[in-house]
């Protein structure tokens, strides 16, 4: 995590700031994490996928390509996992499906 904290960091405009939402994984917000003084750690609330619609992405693809399946070796993991997201990201109009949220686009 502190390597992709400095990376995004590098990214970051110069007199920017950035603020990183991340979910409530052990990694995202350890002690032992440095984070730059351009980034701020935004944590979501704990189980609210609403919140956080890269999980309904996650869902998708497991629901769709992943799940329910016997995999013969590692290589055949990351053929199925590189099949389901190069399929996903060829239907660009489902990732907007799968990230809309009624409620917030009422107002």
């Amino acid at each position: 995590m502190n390597l992709h904290l400095a990376e995004i960091s590098k990214h970051v405009a110069p007199g920017a700031h950035a603020a990183l939402l991340v979910d409530q994984a052990g990694w995202h917000l350890a002690g032992a994490l440095t984070i730059p003084k351009n980034i701020t750690i935004v944590p979501l609330p704990a189980k609210c996928p609403e919140l956080n619609p890269q999980e309904n992405v996650w869902q998708f693809m497991r629901d769709n390509w992943l799940s329910n399946r016997v995999f013969k070796s590692y290589e055949d993991v990351l053929d199925h996992c590189c099949y389901a997201w190069n399929t996903l990201i060829n239907r660009p109009w489902r990732i907007i499906s799968l990230g809309m949220r009624d409620w917030a686009h009422r107002f």
